[in-house]
């Protein structure tokens, strides 16, 4: 049986209901919900909210105070040297293991996940920037250098990841239009043992291609194009750094997206570790390494804000974010996840179409 909807409400000092003014929304300014986590093998479904998602009030309600940080917006024009940088470094680890060394398959594994895993994480990274035109100005420019990070990931999921991650900040928690939101399967069949946990750790690659072949929509020009340049890329690699080579750079990806510090982001971003909040920064020193991916409230709140300015609007902006809970160590959070028996993957916050649409035209006066 599904839990019971929670509802938005709030109550005063005697126990009340406070019945919000109309057109008034009641989580302003840091737009923290009522509903409650959803608990495994407690709750059959995930949690419910009935208003939208909180980021787009919460900018307003920034920038209403810290107009300043609108002085963040902007490219990073670095990021398309550390693409280039890092699609060197991979290939040149496939040439090495497909051509030099190809007797140490221990040696391979090692390297796999401790180098090529963590460069495959920032590939994800350097996707996710020039999903929002962070890059270059030119949109055209920005579709081109999310192809060249792909050539070491060996799928197709530049073009995808773009289309579908629009649609996750628009969209964000809406069933049916989230293509983030785990399918009913995941937590239906997973729950919280940790051993199903750590599997679905391990396929978290998987699931990506899975939640896309989900919405049932019909592959766009560009993700025929990222197809077409993936294979030819495969191609290229086989033939010049042979199979093992396109062995490490595919044992990259399984790594550096499963099990693995650089992807407890996946984690760490949307499942509920708190009442009434659905989405975690991290503000560990992994994001040094990361492009700043942890901070993930900043970057849904001011997605034109490149990655190298994201701490600033934090330091900007304290009372709203220090307010907020957040992770420290990906280690953690993996750990948490896996161990403890409240969270798994039902861990998420839905709402329909229509709440969302209800709780947009809400104003706050």
């Amino acid at each position: 049986m599904a839990p019971t909807q929670r509802k938005s409400q709030r109550f005063d000092e005697n126990g009340n209901k406070v019945v919000p003014e109309k057109g008034f929304d009641h989580r302003h300014p840091l737009y923290l919900g009522d509903w409650k986590r959803s608990i495994p093998h407690k709750d059959e479904d995930l949690a419910v909210d009935d208003l939208d998602e909180p980021h787009l009030k919460r900018k307003h309600a920034i920038l209403a105070k810290h107009p300043e940080i609108k002085n963040l917006y902007g490219i990073d024009t670095r990021t398309k040297y550390i693409t280039v940088a890092l699609v060197s470094i991979q290939i040149a680890l496939a040439y090495t293991f497909g051509k030099v060394i190809t007797d140490q398959n221990v040696l391979l594994a090692l390297v796999a996940y401790v180098i090529g895993g963590s460069i495959t994480s920032v590939f994800g990274v350097l996707i996710h920037e020039v999903c929002h035109n962070l890059a270059f100005e030119s949109q055209l420019a920005n579709r081109f250098l999310g192809l060249v990070a792909n050539i070491p990931i060996v799928f197709p999921i530049a073009q995808s990841f773009r289309r579908y991650h629009l649609e996750h900040h628009a969209y964000q928690g809406v069933v049916g239009k989230d293509p983030d939101l785990p399918l009913e399967w995941e937590y239906k069949l997973l729950r919280a043992n940790p051993v199903t946990k750590l599997f679905f750790l391990f396929i978290y690659p998987l699931m990506y291609v899975i939640r896309g072949a989900a919405m049932q929509k019909e592959p766009s020009k560009w993700e025929l194009v990222n197809w077409v340049w993936t294979i030819t890329t495969d191609i290229l690699v086989w033939t010049y750094c042979g199979p093992r080579g396109l062995l490490y750079l595919f044992l990259s990806l399984w790594f550096g997206y499963g099990i693995h510090p650089g992807a407890a982001h996946f984690i760490q971003e949307h499942f509920t570790f708190e009442n009434g909040q659905e989405t975690y920064s991290y503000y560990g020193d992994l994001n040094s390494l990361t492009m700043n991916i942890g901070y993930h409230n900043e970057h849904h709140d001011f997605t034109k804000v490149a990655w190298s300015k994201l701490p600033a609007i934090k330091s900007m902006a304290p009372e709203f974010y220090d307010s907020l809970a957040a992770h420290y160590s990906w280690t953690r959070c993996l750990w948490d996840f896996v161990w403890n028996p409240t969270m798994g993957p039902q861990s998420r916050v839905v709402r329909s179409n229509e709440d969302h649409t209800k709780g947009r035209k809400m104003v706050n006066s």
